[in-house]
């Protein structure tokens, strides 16, 4: 009988702050407005409105202490946002810890 037969191992990761979760979906978010330069892009990418992404970035950033995205009003010269250097900080630990978390996981899983 094989141990490693019928499961697979899972796991999340994230980062806490004074009780805040920087997790999986404002990770998602972020990258999305990285990607798309606006905040309504990557929220209608998620299945979310603008309303609820730009809440819980707020959130986030109050929580934190930091801001995360700045935003530029429309209008003739077009709007749009932009991760901060911060952002772009947690993006990176947060990528670094769920990766080696993941190499982890699955060298172990291996060895059964």
């Amino acid at each position: 009988m094989v141990i490693n037969s019928g499961f697979q191992p899972a796991f999340k990761v994230w980062f806490e702050k004074g009780g805040s979760v920087f997790g999986e979906g404002l990770y998602d978010l972020l990258v999305g407005i990285d990607k798309s330069g606006s905040i309504s892009g990557a929220a209608s990418g998620m299945g979310m409105s603008y309303r609820s992404a730009w809440g819980k970035i707020r959130v986030a950033e109050k929580r934190w202490g930091i801001r995360l995205v700045t935003a530029t009003v429309g209008g003739d010269a077009g709007g749009g946002s932009t991760l901060t250097g911060e952002a772009r900080q947690l993006l990176e630990r947060f990528r670094q810890l769920r990766d080696q978390t993941e190499q982890s996981v699955s060298n172990w899983y291996k060895k059964l």
